[in-house]
């Protein structure tokens, strides 16, 4: 059977420029791969990635909130939206909005996110700076299933680098991002070849629950970043 046939289809929601939306598109295009990105969805027509997806030759578009509308309608909007691209995972890529609980029940256990820190460290925003404040002597990113509860859902793999001396917040961010772009693929491959799942409130990993995030350096064999 071809590879058209047999990949899983991804959809990605995006606020913004989408770099992590690229990088999951590429290697989807790579020989063999078991997935491949089938549409993208922003919040709001400005988002840059959409023009990004767009010359990639994806689907794309936009489910912006009703002025009058509240969280649970614009979930019911989006969910209907994703639903009929027949999703088998959904990968947030810096998508700006906290899932409504019954989006997030809707397709449980099939939406992957992906946050700039070690999670449980630092959920919400602004984690680079919040490293730095901190003196952290590491930082990284954190692949994790979504519940309903921000950053909180199953960590399932993680990059870690150490931190400069004297690094500056944007300097780090972008050491981060490299990394982003590294795990971000890796995992969404793995749930699309049956070896990562979510049930139970947990993750597990070619057939063993998780009782910590897996780490990068354990599949490339050597040191997550520079």
């Amino acid at each position: 059977m071809s590879a058209a046939h047999t990949q899983r289809r991804v959809v990605v929601l995006i606020s913004g420029r989408g770099s992590n939306m690229r990088a999951l598109v590429e290697s989807g295009r790579e020989t063999n791969s078991p997935y491949q990105v089938v549409a993208v969805l922003a919040d709001g027509p400005q988002a840059p990635g959409l023009a990004t997806a767009g010359d990639l030759g994806i689907e794309t578009g936009v489910i912006a909130p009703r002025p009058n509308g509240n969280r649970d309608s614009y979930a019911a909007e989006l969910a209907a939206e994703v639903g009929r691209r027949a999703p088998d995972l959904i990968a947030l890529a810096g998508f700006m909005r906290i899932l409504a609980p019954t989006f997030v029940d809707a397709f449980a256990g099939r939406i992957l996110n992906i946050h700039p820190s070690l999670l449980p460290k630092y959920p919400g925003l602004h984690t680079h700076r919040r490293v730095l404040a901190e003196g952290d002597l590491e930082h990284g990113a954190t692949v994790h299933f979504v519940s309903a509860q921000l950053d909180a859902g199953p960590a399932v793999l993680q990059g870690r680098l150490d931190v400069g001396r004297g690094e500056d917040e944007a300097r780090l961010a972008a050491r981060v991002l490299e990394l982003e772009h590294r795990l971000y693929p890796l995992a969404a491959r793995w749930v699309c070849e049956g070896r990562l799942a979510c049930r139970d409130g947990k993750a597990w990993f070619d057939g063993h629950a998780l009782a910590s995030p897996l780490q990068l350096a354990q599949f490339d064999g050597g040191q997550d970043a520079a």
